[in-house]
């Protein structure tokens, strides 16, 4: 697996938001500094031009009252199928802003809130990423299972996989 570490910040928030908006799901990770880390499955709404990840919540959540305390997070998104993961370190905060939540409503996201958009609960989470680690494929998936398939017949190694940090400076 080759290392390919990601400096420049244009390719670096193209890289995040190739791999975060891809896979979509992550385990969102708070109260991270303690032995009793909280963690719940998210959705990326939106990793915008400035390296922010974006998350629909619930004030009255667990997660929101971690976040208030201690703005130190973790998200983990695997997609195994596909060779490709991505762990983020970073901090995050709660956002209010009307144009950005009816920009991400959905009826998917409807079913989480019981009283729909008007829900007073509704908030934004941004997570502004300090240090990422990614794992990828070199080569489209198909190729990928080829070579791997390949090297499994004729016991030679190849090396199609890529990894490396993602540096997005704040």
């Amino acid at each position: 697996m080759s290392e390919e570490n990601i400096n420049n910040r244009k390719e670096a928030i193209s890289k995040l938001k190739e791999l975060a908006e891809e896979i979509d799901f992550c385990f969102f990770c708070t109260n991270v500094k303690s032995e009793q880390s909280d963690s719940t499955p998210m959705s990326v709404q939106e990793v915008d031009e400035e390296g922010s990840i974006w998350f629909l919540a619930s004030l009255a959540s667990t997660k929101c009252e971690n976040i208030k305390t201690d703005s130190a997070i973790q998200l983990y998104f695997s997609s195994p199928k596909d060779f490709k993961f991505l762990a983020v370190a970073g901090d995050a905060d709660l956002v209010r802003d009307e144009k950005r939540i009816d920009k991400y409503w959905n009826k998917m996201v409807e079913g989480w809130f019981e009283k729909g958009r008007e829900d007073p609960n509704i908030i934004l989470i941004r997570v502004k990423p300090k240090k990422a680690h990614y794992w990828d494929t070199k080569y489209h998936k198909l190729l990928s299972y080829a070579l791997t398939f390949y090297s499994a017949i004729t016991g030679n190694k190849n090396d199609q996989g890529l990894h490396g940090d993602i540096n997005v400076p704040n």
